[in-house]
C-alpha cells in the first residue's frame, strides 16, 4: 500500500472527501429539480424560475459570505450553510413525494438553497486555499478538482437514472442525505491550528477591505473582470443556443448530453495533468489555457458533427481545469490567509454576475442578428478578452515562488516522473 502523499493533511482529506460525496448529490438533484417542475406541470419558463430563484440569492449574498467566512471559523459557516441545504433539499424532496408541489413552494426551497450556497462557497475555497501548504499545493489543487468534477460527472449519470427509475424525490432525498453527511464530515475540521480572527469595524469594513486587496492587484481584477463576460458568454452559448443546434442539426439531446460529458471528462483529464506538472509562469499558463474556451462556440456555429463537437469540448475541458488549477495556486501564494474568503467572494460575484443577464438577451440577440452570427461573436469576444488580459504585464509575470521563504521563483521543473508522493489512483471535484 503506498504511504498517504505529505501533503494529503487531515483537513485536506476531509475537505476534499465532503466536496465529493455533496457534489455527487448535487448533480444529480440540479437535473432532478428541472423534472420535479415539469412533473408538477410546469413550462420551460417554470423550470427558469425555479432556477432563478436559485441564482438570486446565490448572487446578492455572496459578498456577505465572504465576509462572515473571514470573521468566523469557516468550518462553522460551512456547516452551518450544509445544514440549511440539508433542510431545503430535504422538504424539497417531502414536497415534491406528497404530490402537486406548488411553483411557488418550489421557488422558495430553490432560493433556500442558494443562500446556503453563497454562505458555503467564499468559506469553502478558503478553507481549502488554507489546507495544504508547501511546494506540492499545485498538486494538491489539482487533485481536490479532480475528485469534484469526477463527482459532479458521476453524479449528473446516477441522479438521470435515478430520476428516470424511481423519480425526482427520491434523488432529492439523496441530496438532502449527501448534505448532512458532508456537513458531519467538515465539523471534524481541525482548526486548532488556525489564529483566532479578530473582527475589524464591521461588515462593510470587512467588504472594503476585500476589495482593496483585490483592486490593489491587476492581475486579480483584470481576470475577474474578463470571467464576468466570458462566463457569461459561455453559458448563453451552451445553455441557450447549444440545446437548440443539438435538435436541429446533431439529432437531439443525446448527443449534446454526450458533449457536456466529454467536457466533464476534460476537466478530469486537466486536473490530473495538472498533479504531474508545475508551471513556472502560473498566470500566464492559466491564461493561454482560456483561448480554447472560445471553440464550443465557434463549433456550435458551423456547426461541428456531433463526434467534432464531443472532441472540442474535451480538450475544452482540459484547458479550463488547467486555469483553474493555476487560478487557485495564484490566489493560495498571493492572497493572505485571513482574507481568503473575502477575495473568493468578490471572484464568485465576477463569475456569476453576467449570466442571469446573458441568458435573459440570448434569445432577443439570435432573433436580431441570427443565432449563428451571435455564436461567432460569442467566439470572438471570448477570444478579444482572453488576448486583452495577456496584454496585463503582472498576469504574464506572476511566477511561483519558494513557498518555504516566499522568495525568489522556482525554476522551471524537469520533466515529471513518478515520485513517492504521487497519488496511486486519481480519487473521485467548485465544491458543494
Amino acid at each position: 500500500m503506498t504511504a498517504r502523499p505529505t501533503w494529503a493533511g487531515r483537513n485536506y482529506l476531509l475537505l476534499t472527501g465532503a466536496t465529493a460525496i455533496a457534489n455527487i448529490g448535487s448533480s444529480g438533484a440540479h437535473i432532478a429539480t428541472a423534472f420535479a417542475v415539469l412533473g408538477a406541470g410546469g413550462s420551460a419558463t417554470d423550470v427558469g424560475l425555479v432556477a432563478t430563484a436559485r441564482t438570486t440569492p446565490l448572487v446578492l449574498f455572496l459578498l456577505i459570505g465572504g465576509a462572515l467566512a473571514d470573521r468566523l471559523p469557516r468550518h462553522r459557516v460551512m456547516v452551518a450553510a450544509n445544514t440549511l441545504s440539508c433542510v431545503s433539499q430535504g422538504l424539497f424532496a417531502l414536497l415534491v413525494l406528497a404530490g402537486e408541489p406548488q411553483l411557488w413552494q418550489m421557488a422558495l426551497l430553490a432560493a433556500l438553497g442558494g443562500t446556503g450556497q453563497a454562505f458555503f462557497a467564499p468559506a469553502s475555497e478558503g478553507m481549502v486555499l488554507a489546507s495544504v501548504s508547501g511546494e506540492q499545493a499545485g498538486r494538491a489543487f489539482a487533485v481536490f478538482r479532480m475528485g469534484m468534477n469526477g463527482a459532479n460527472i458521476g453524479g449528473a449519470a446516477l441522479g438521470g437514472a435515478l430520476v428516470a427509475a424511481v423519480g425526482p424525490g427520491w434523488v432529492l432525498a439523496v441530496d438532502s442525505a449527501a448534505f448532512a453527511l458532508a456537513a458531519a464530515l467538515r465539523a471534524f475540521l481541525d482548526v486548532s491550528g488556525v489564529a483566532a480572527r479578530t473582527p475589524g469595524g464591521g461588515m462593510l469594513h470587512d467588504l472594503r477591505d476585500g476589495w482593496r486587496e483585490v483592486a490593489s492587484r491587476t492581475w486579480l481584477w483584470a481576470v475577474v473582470v474578463q470571467f464576468a463576460i466570458v462566463n457569461a458568454l459561455i453559458v448563453a452559448a451552451e445553455a441557450v443556443y447549444g440545446p437548440l443546434v443539438a435538435e436541429e442539426h446533431l439529432g437531439g439531446a443525446r448527443p449534446w448530453g454526450l458533449a457536456l460529458a466529454a467536457f466533464g471528462a476534460g476537466t478530469v483529464g486537466g486536473a490530473l495533468l495538472m498533479t504531474r506538472i508545475k508551471p513556472r509562469r502560473i498566470l500566464l499558463t492559466g491564461a493561454l489555457c482560456v483561448f480554447p474556451l472560445a471553440l464550443p462556440s465557434a463549433a456550435l456555429a458551423v456547426p461541428l458533427p456531433a463526434a467534432g463537437l464531443a472532441v472540442v469540448m474535451f480538450g475544452t475541458g482540459i484547458a479550463i481545469e488547467i486555469f483553474a488549477v493555476t487560478w487557485m495556486m495564484a490566489l493560495h501564494q498571493e492572497i493572505p490567509e485571513e482574507k481568503f474568503s473575502r477575495v473568493s467572494s468578490y471572484d464568485w460575484f465576477g463569475s456569476l454576475i453576467g449570466v442571469p443577464v446573458a441568458t435573459a438577451l440570448a434569445g432577443p440577440v439570435q432573433d436580431l442578428i441570427g443565432r449563428t452570427t451571435a455564436l461567432w461573436g460569442c467566439s470572438a469576444l471570448i477570444a478579444l478578452l482572453t488576448g486583452a488580459v495577456l496584454c496585463v504585464g503582472d498576469v504574464r509575470r506572476l511566477v511561483r515562488r519558494d513557498p518555504a521563504t516566499n522568495g525568489p521563483p522556482l525554476p522551471s521543473d524537469p520533466p515529471a516522473t513518478p515520485s513517492s508522493d504521487a497519488p496511486c489512483a486519481p480519487p473521485t471535484t467548485h465544491p458543494t
